[in-house]
């Protein structure tokens, strides 16, 4: 099975993904990120479209709360039928097995599979100096995320998101078969944005993610197509 490039879905509507995802031949090859923005603004209607169109599904929407609210909101996105959810990993370890266990009640109802878990480590968006002068973390970048990976795995989550420059640590301290998903992926050619924690997707892959995350260097390109295939080749090697 290769290993899937998520096109971020970063629109305002369900209009404009419907007019996004016509011009690719076959949406069935996508594997595609709905984060709260589009949720929020569509609802579950956006994921009920996705699946029509074929498409697997990595609903981000991080929840962050106390165990039984986590735990109550994952059995009802247990119940949609998506591939990938996620969690905050700072929510702690009672609140990632809840969200498990939310999870798998929710789509044992529905007679659906069960999401992989994923847990956010820290956000791409976050440089060291916020981690030890807005956050307090006592430890470096490095160990506090693979403290936080390490966390998630013994809570029962299925894998992690993080950024690349993590990926060496964590593959050398987690199971062969824990999910490394990385956002924050860009060509040289492309602009970073808001992302401080950057690389390429041909990095990546040699440095053991799993899956990564590419959002407006496909979706506000001027050919959306051919900027999937650039990254997907470079991705998939």
């Amino acid at each position: 099975m290769e290993k899937p490039l998520m096109i971020a879905l970063d629109f305002d509507d369900l209009a404009a993904v419907t007019a996004f995802l016509d011009r690719f031949p076959d949406p069935s090859q996508l594997t595609v990120k709905v984060g709260m923005e589009l949720f929020y603004q569509a609802g579950p209607a956006i994921i009920t479209d996705l699946k029509k169109r074929g498409c697997d599904i990595f609903l981000d929407l991080k929840l962050f709360d106390i165990p039984n609210t986590v735990r109550q909101a994952m059995a009802q996105i247990g119940q949609l039928g998506v591939d990938y959810v996620t969690v905050h990993s700072l929510g702690g370890s009672a609140m990632l097995k809840a969200a498990k266990e939310g999870l798998e009640i929710g789509a044992t109802k529905a007679g659906v599979h069960v999401p992989a878990l994923l847990a956010v480590t820290e956000l791409t968006s976050i440089s060291d100096e916020v981690l030890k002068n807005e956050q307090h973390a006592a430890l470096p970048m490095q160990d506090q995320v693979l403290a936080l990976a390490q966390m998630a795995d013994q809570a029962g989550c299925d894998g992690v998101i993080c950024s690349a420059l993590e990926l060496i640590t964590l593959n050398a301290h987690l199971r062969p078969d824990f999910l490394f998903v990385v956002p924050g992926i860009r060509m040289q050619e492309d602009q970073t944005g808001d992302q401080v924690r950057v690389a390429s997707p041909d990095q990546a892959a040699a440095d053991g993610a799993k899956a990564i995350v590419v959002g407006r260097p496909i979706t506000k390109a001027n050919d959306p197509v051919a900027a999937w295939r650039r990254y997907q080749s470079a991705w998939q090697g």
